[in-house]
C-alpha cells in the first residue's frame, strides 16, 4: 500500500495538543461542583487493630461482638474516574487479630448489588473486569514490598506478592487463608482470616507496625477508590503511599513449614513417544521459613504436567518470540531474580524483560521448542538478610533430548538506599554435569533510582563468559519523568555480538539502541464522559556496533479513554529496516536482504470490560518490508454468568510480497471457562495457526480439595493439519496435598 508521507509524528503531536485539548476545555461543566482533595498531598491514614480472645467464625456475616469494638476504616477516596472525590458508595473495614490470625471484616454498600460485575469464580480471576475488595500488607514496613489479597462478591480470590514499590508482581504466589462473602439487599460483606503463618514478618520488631492499603472497585461505574488516596496512575501495591496498621502486639509467625507431595500419571502418544503405556511419578515441594525474613523452597522430581501449553502466536519478524513462564515453582518469588530491561509502571520505556533479561527461568527444564526436560530437583532461598534483599537458586536437570545433564545456579542481591532507590548484582551459571566443561556464566550490576517522586533512573552493566563463544558485555541507561500531565523518557543500550546469556533472553544482539518518547496525559474534567486524552510520539533508533543504521521507527499516537471503560487509539508509524540477510516468513515467502522503508496506520477500539459482552478490535494497513500487509485482530469475551465465560480471538494478516500471491498469516482461538464453585474449575481452548497449519487443543480440570491442594486432569493435543506428522497427545492426572505446620 502506498501511503502519502505525513508531516511527521512531532507535527501530529503538536496539532493534537493544540486542537483537541482547548476544545475539551470548552465542553460541559463537571457533574459535581465539590472540590476534590489532592491525593498526592493528602495525609496517609492510620488504623489500629483490636485483639480478640476468641477466634472468629469466618462465614461472611459480621455478627461477632468484637466487630463492633473495632475501629471503622471508611472515607475511601476515588482514584478514578474523579480523582480525589469521595467514593460513590460507602465502604467500612475493620481489623481484628488473635494469636493465630489477622481478621478483616468489610461492609460494602451498594443500592443495586445485583448489578455487581462478577466475571468468574475462578482463583486468580481477571480482577480488572470485576467488582472487588482488596487489601495489601507491607509486613516488613519497608514501604516497598507487600502481600496482596483481592476478593469479588462471590468469594473468588486473587493473591500476589508485589515488589519494588509496585514495579513487579508475582501473581503466582498462593497463601493459606479463609475468606467468605455474603451478598445482602444493601451491598455485600467480606470476612477474612489470614494466618500469621501465611505472612512473612519479623516478630521481634517492636512496635509491630505494617504498611496497609485497601481498595474497592465498582466495575459498572468504572470506579476505583482507596483508603490511602492514590492517583489513577498508581495501584494498591504502591506501598510508599500506603497507610499504616498499628497495634499488632504479641504476634508470632510460627514455623512457616509447608510440605506438598504430589503424584502424577501420564500417557504420551505421538511422535515423542514409542510406547503408549501409562507412566507414574511422584515428587515433593517444600517451603520453610529459615528466619522471619528468609524462605527456603525445595523441590524433588519436579513435575509441571498441570501447566497449560503455550498459546500460538504469529511471528512476522526475524527475531525469536518471548514466551512467559507459567510453572508455579519458578513464578513464585520470581521478582527477586529479575534483571534487565525492567519497565516502570506508567512510564513508556521502549523495552521490557520480554526483550532483554539475564534470567529467564524457561531456560531451566524446557528446550527451545517448549518440550520438558526432566528436573531432578533443586531449591531456592529468597528474602532479606543484613539489609539486603537476596535470592539464591540451584537446579539440576537430567540428560535428555540430546542435551547433557546440567546444573543451573543463580545468586542475586539488592540493597535499598533510603530515599534514593536500590542497587544490586546478579551471577548466573549454567554448566554441564557430564565433565565436558561446557558452561555459560552471566553477571551484572544495576542501579534503579528514584531521586524525585516523578523521576526514575534505571541502569545496568552486564557481562557473559561462554565456553564456546567467549566473553562480551551489554549495558543500558534509562531516564523517565512521569507526572500527572507529562510522560517523557529516553534510553541508550548496547549489546555485544557475542552476548549470549543461555539462562536469559536477548531479542537482538550486536546493536546500539536509542529510544525517546514525549507525551501528555490530559484529564479534561469538564467532559463527564471522557477519562483521558494521551497524544505521544516515540522514536526507536538502532545501529550496529559500527554505527550503521539498522532500524528506525517513529510513531505518533493518540489514545483516548472513556469513563465508562472503553478506549480508542490511532497510530501512524514510519519504519526503516536494513536486512543484511533474507528471512523466511513461511515456506516459499522470503523477505530479501537490503534496505526497506514503509509506513503503517492502525486504528484500535475496545468496549468496557465491565460489560457482559466486551471486545476489542484493531485494524492496520501499510507496508511490510518490500511488500504490503493488512491486519485485523478481534477479541471478545461473553460472560454468560459468573459460572461460564466464553472468549475468542482472531488475528488475520494478509501479506503481499513481490512475485507472490497474497497469503494469510493468521491465528484463531477460542476458550470456554466454567467454574462450578470457587473450588472446581474447567477450561478448554483450541487454537489454529494458519502459518504453521497446526491446531493446539487443551482441556484442564482443577479441583481444589484443600488449601493449596489440587487435583488436575489435563489433556493436550498438537495436530499438524497437513498430515506430515502424527498428532502429539498428552493426558495427565496429578494430585497434590499441602500440609502446613
Amino acid at each position: 500500500m502506498n501511503i502519502r508521507r505525513c508531516a511527521g509524528p512531532a507535527a501530529i503531536l503538536c496539532a493534537l495538543i493544540a486542537t483537541c485539548v482547548p476544545l475539551l476545555a470548552q465542553a460541559t461543566p463537571s457533574r459535581d461542583a465539590r472540590a476534590p482533595i489532592d491525593v498526592e498531598a493528602a495525609p496517609r491514614p492510620e488504623a489500629h487493630a483490636v485483639r480478640t480472645a476468641n477466634p472468629i467464625l469466618v462465614d461472611g456475616i459480621l455478627d461477632e461482638p468484637v466487630w463492633l469494638q473495632a475501629q471503622i476504616l471508611g472515607d475511601f477516596v476515588q482514584s478514578r474516574p474523579e480523582a480525589g472525590m469521595p467514593a460513590t458508595y460507602r465502604t467500612e473495614a475493620r481489623i481484628v487479630f488473635d494469636e493465630n490470625n489477622l481478621y478483616i471484616g468489610v461492609k460494602l454498600w451498594d443500592p443495586e448489588p445485583g448489578r455487581a460485575v462478577i466475571p468468574s469464580l475462578e482463583q486468580d480471576f481477571e480482577s480488572g473486569n470485576s467488582d472487588i475488595f482488596g487489601i495489601t500488607l507491607d509486613t516488613f514496613f519497608d514501604r516497598r514490598n507487600a502481600f496482596m489479597f483481592l476478593v469479588n462478591p462471590k468469594g473468588a480470590v486473587k493473591e500476589a506478592q508485589d515488589f519494588d514499590d509496585s514495579r513487579q508482581e508475582n501473581a503466582a504466589w498462593e497463601g493459606i487463608f479463609t475468606v467468605k462473602t455474603h451478598i445482602e439487599e444493601d451491598g455485600w460483606t467480606v470476612e477474612w482470616a489470614i494466618p500469621f503463618t501465611t505472612l512473612r514478618f519479623d516478630p521481634d520488631r517492636i512496635p509491630q507496625d505494617w504498611g496497609m492499603n485497601m481498595m474497592r472497585r465498582i466495575r459498572r461505574l468504572n470506579e476505583e477508590s482507596y483508603w490511602a488516596p492514590l492517583d489513577r496512575r498508581d495501584r494498591i501495591h504502591k506501598m510508599s503511599k500506603a497507610g499504616t496498621l498499628r497495634g499488632l502486639e504479641g504476634v508470632r509467625s510460627g514455623r512457616n513449614l509447608v510440605v506438598k507431595p504430589y503424584a502424577v500419571a501420564s500417557r504420551l502418544v505421538g511422535v515423542a513417544s514409542s510406547e503408549n503405556a501409562w507412566t507414574q511419578d511422584a515428587g515433593l515441594d517444600l517451603k520453610y521459613g529459615l528466619t522471619s525474613r528468609l524462605t527456603l523452597d525445595a523441590t524433588l522430581r519436579t513435575d509441571f504436567s498441570q501447566v497449560e501449553v503455550d498459546q500460538e502466536r504469529v511471528n512476522l519478524t526475524r527475531f525469536s518470540l518471548f514466551f512467559p513462564e507459567r510453572r508455579d515453582f519458578f513464578t513464585e518469588n520470581s521478582g527477586v531474580f529479575s534483571f534487565g530491561d525492567i519497565s516502570e509502571r506508567n512510564y513508556r520505556s521502549g523495552s521490557s524483560l520480554s526483550r532483554f533479561t539475564l534470567f529467564h527461568s524457561r531456560r531451566i527444564g524446557l528446550d527451545a521448542s517448549g518440550h520438558e526436560i526432566p528436573i531432578l530437583g533443586g531449591g531456592r532461598v529468597t528474602g532479606r538478610a543484613g539489609g539486603f534483599e537476596i535470592g539464591a537458586l540451584d537446579m539440576q536437570t537430567r540428560a535428555t533430548l540430546g542435551l547433557p545433564a546440567e546444573n543451573f545456579g543463580v545468586l542475586r542481591a539488592k540493597r535499598t538506599i533510603e530515599g534514593l532507590g536500590d542497587v544490586g548484582a546478579i551471577f548466573i551459571n549454567r554448566q554441564a554435569s557430564d565433565g565436558t566443561g561446557s558452561f555459560n556464566r552471566t553477571y551484572g550490576v544495576e542501579a534503579n533510582l528514584a531521586p524525585h517522586p516523578y523521576l526514575r533512573i534505571n541502569s545496568y552493566l552486564s557481562g557473559v563468559d561462554d565456553a564456546a563463544t567467549g566473553a562480551d558485555w551489554a549495558g543500558r541507561i534509562w531516564i523517565g519523568w512521569r507526572d500527572p500531565l507529562w510522560n517523557v523518557s529516553a534510553s541508550a543500550k548496547q549489546v555485544g555480538d557475542d552476548f549470549i546469556p543461555r539462562v536469559g533472553f536477548v531479542r537482538r544482539r550486536g546493536v546500539r539502541e536509542g529510544y525517546a518518547t514525549v507525551g501528555v496525559h490530559q484529564r479534561p474534567v469538564q467532559i463527564p464522559w471522557l477519562n483521558e486524552v494521551n497524544p505521544f510520539v516515540e522514536v526507536d533508533y538502532v545501529t550496529d556496533l559500527d554505527g550503521r543504521l539498522l532500524t528506525r521507527q517513529v510513531t505518533g499516537s493518540l489514545d483516548v479513554s472513556y469513563r465508562a471503560g472503553g478506549a480508542f487509539g490511532i497510530d501512524v508509524t514510519n519504519v526503516f529496516e536494513r536486512l543484511d540477510a533474507p528471512f523466511s516468513v513461511r515456506e516459499g515467502a522470503v523477505v530479501p536482504a537490503g534496505d526497506h522503508e514503509f509506513r503503517t496506520v492502525a486504528l484500535s477500539a475496545n468496549t468496557s470490560a465491565g460489560r457482559a459482552l466486551s471486545g476489542r478490535v484493531r485494524v492496520s494497513r501499510g507496508g511490510y518490508f518490500n511488500g504490503d500487509r493488512s491486519s485485523v485482530s478481534v477479541s471478545g469475551v461473553w460472560r454468560v454468568d459468573y459460572h461460564l465465560a466464553l472468549d475468542f480471538s482472531a488475528e488475520r494478516n494478509a501479506i503481499t510480497l513481490p512475485g507472490l500471491e497474497t497469503f494469510p498469516a493468521s491465528v484463531y482461538g477460542g476458550r470456554a471457562t466454567f467454574a462450578a464453585s470457587t473450588r472446581f474449575f474447567t477450561s478448554a481452548f483450541v487454537q489454529y495457526n494458519a502459518l504453521t497449519n497446526e491446531v493446539v487443543s487443551n482441556v484442564r480440570l482443577n479441583y481444589v480439595h484443600a488449601p493449596l491442594s489440587d487435583l488436575f486432569l489435563v489433556f493436550t493435543e498438537r495436530r499438524d493439519r497437513s498430515g506430515a506428522t502424527p498428532p502429539d497427545r498428552l493426558l495427565s492426572l496429578k494430585v497434590t496435598r499441602a500440609f502446613a505446620f
